[in-house]
């Protein structure tokens, strides 16, 4: 189900719109303004594999972009 809202989202979005689709454990991450555009990125970290982390970046409320990226997995090696 979560795979599936991912392909329901589009450019032009609001927050609003975006957190209906893949719920409201967001964390904003970023909040500027730059020439007079505020731009806001959100993360959701777990969505929808716990190794990920999905940006979505806002430019004047509406969205932008997004991407994604891996959390890297550590192996901690037991010294002798």
């Amino acid at each position: 189900m979560k795979n599936l809202n991912m392909n329901r989202l589009s450019l032009g979005m609001n927050i609003d719109q975006v957190s209906n689709l893949l719920g409201k454990n967001y964390v904003i991450s970023k909040k500027e303004i730059i020439n007079q555009d505020t731009l806001e990125i959100i993360s959701y970290r777990g969505y929808p594999n716990d190794d990920e982390v999905y940006l979505f970046t806002f430019k004047n409320e509406k969205l932008e972009k997004w991407e994604r990226e891996f959390i890297p997995k550590y192996r901690v090696v037991e010294q002798k």
